[in-house]
């Protein structure tokens, strides 16, 4: 990535699934203190880490809500598959130079596991994905109530909009439990290839063309959650927005 400082020049840190470093604490001009300046390295982390998911859950959310609110004529699965991809790509360019760009409590936790992350810093991330994917929910039903408000009055039938549901009744509970297993895993194993060092290097698009190609996959089941903060929190949103229970159903 232009401007970035190279691994080659710099002391040895830790290492995200894209395979570049982590730079919370790496500058390329004078430091200046002021106000919104922090000296906390996992601060620093955190922020950037919480912007990166806020941007990826807007992009992926705000697509769900135009085609759901739209009946399919402002856009189709394959428009909400594309915006998915891109809202990773963008989640990546705002926060992989210092946090490493998770954007993904599994990714996280297969980090710390494999032992390229450390475990006091997981509760951090985790804490402020989780609160970026409420905070992108919340902004994503504020834009949308009118439409939300007309379409779904009683708040019936538009949860979908935020947090993902079997396709049917047809999928029983076993089948969608086993498709998130299968749809985490495979997402986490071509993260994790695609950071590998000793793998021929891959395109900065290769991780978003992985995540736009497995919910096109694994997408009809369940609705490709594959990531724990990006349902949690958009389902906790529409538990507190009036939607209630059924936001567990």
């Amino acid at each position: 990535m232009d401007g970035m400082l190279r691994v080659s020049s710099m002391p040895k840190m830790e290492s995200n699934y894209m395979g570049e470093p982590d730079v919370a604490m790496m500058s390329t001009g004078p430091a200046h203190n002021g106000v919104f300046q922090t000296k906390s390295p996992l601060f620093r982390e955190c922020m950037a880490e919480f912007l990166g998911m806020f941007v990826f859950m807007l992009f992926g959310t705000g697509v769900v809500a135009q085609v759901v609110l739209s009946e399919g004529t402002k856009g189709e699965f394959i428009s909400i598959n594309f915006c998915w991809g891109l809202g990773i790509l963008f989640g990546i360019h705002v926060c992989g130079g210092v946090s490493g760009a998770h954007l993904n409590p599994a990714v996280t936790m297969t980090l710390a596991l494999f032992g390229r992350f450390e475990w006091k810093k997981v509760p951090c991330y985790v804490v402020v994905q989780m609160l970026a994917a409420f905070l992108a929910a919340a902004i994503v039903g504020m834009v949308y109530d009118p439409l939300i408000t007309v379409s779904d009055p009683h708040k019936k039938s538009t949860q979908g909009i935020f947090a993902t549901y079997p396709y049917s009744n047809d999928v029983p509970i076993g089948t969608c439990f086993m498709t998130e297993v299968v749809g985490t895993a495979l997402l986490v194993g071509c993260l994790f290839a695609i950071g590998d060092e000793m793998n021929k290097p891959a395109s900065p698009y290769s991780q978003p063309g992985a995540v736009t190609l497995l919910v096109v996959a694994f997408g009809m089941n369940t609705g490709y959650a594959i990531n724990p903060a990006r349902d949690l929190g958009p389902r906790l949103f529409t538990f507190c927005a009036g939607w209630g229970p059924r936001c567990s159903r």
